[in-house]
């Protein structure tokens, strides 16, 4: 049995949940999304709740019971209260500015880097901080990783960017290994 497929999605005040077929459309009062579920899948409102069934225990089938679940709940959460990610800029002379919707990145490259945000993405720098806000969850931390990957935190020295409380194991040296 699919623990997560069966739990319902409670449905909050001022987020409307419309279901075609296999088209799913959530409004809310940060915006709209649209989804489509696998076909053997079928959702159905029963007034404040949504559930998820699947014709049969196939073990695809109930892989794809969870997995709509998964994405139906976070699209009713992203539209009532949204997303956020938020990267910590470590190093000496590592800045991101803003411009407008882009920010621009100079962390010890030898060129500045322009992430420039999808459409319903939002992007704040504040000092040492970077927010990446929206209500789609899959685009907020594909936006979050690209920003990463840019310059990922350094094994030896620790500077990079890293998403805010992420942990980094710094590895000893040359130096140290020698003496041990």
């Amino acid at each position: 049995m699919s623990r997560i497929g069966n739990k319902t999605i409670n449905i909050p005040d001022g987020v409307t949940v419309g279901i075609n077929n296999s088209q799913v459309n959530i409004k809310g009062p940060k915006g709209t999304l649209e989804l489509t579920i696998p076909q053997p899948i079928t959702a159905v409102v029963d007034g404040n709740n949504v559930n998820v069934e699947r014709p049969n225990s196939d073990k695809p089938i109930k892989a794809l019971h969870g997995l709509s679940r998964s994405l139906i709940a976070n699209c009713v959460l992203g539209v009532s209260e949204g997303f956020q990610k938020s990267l910590e800029i470590v190093g000496v002379g590592y800045r991101a500015e803003q411009k407008g919707k882009d920010v621009i990145l100079s962390v010890m490259l030898s060129h500045t880097v322009t992430i420039t945000p999808p459409d319903g993405i939002e992007i704040q720098v504040q000092d040492n901080l970077i927010h990446v806000k929206g209500i789609d969850k899959q685009k907020v931390g594909q936006l979050a990783a690209e920003i990463r990957s840019v310059r990922p935190p350094n094994a030896y020295t620790g500077k990079g960017i890293r998403y805010q409380g992420e942990q980094v194991r710094i590895k000893p040296g040359k130096s140290a290994r020698r003496t041990a």
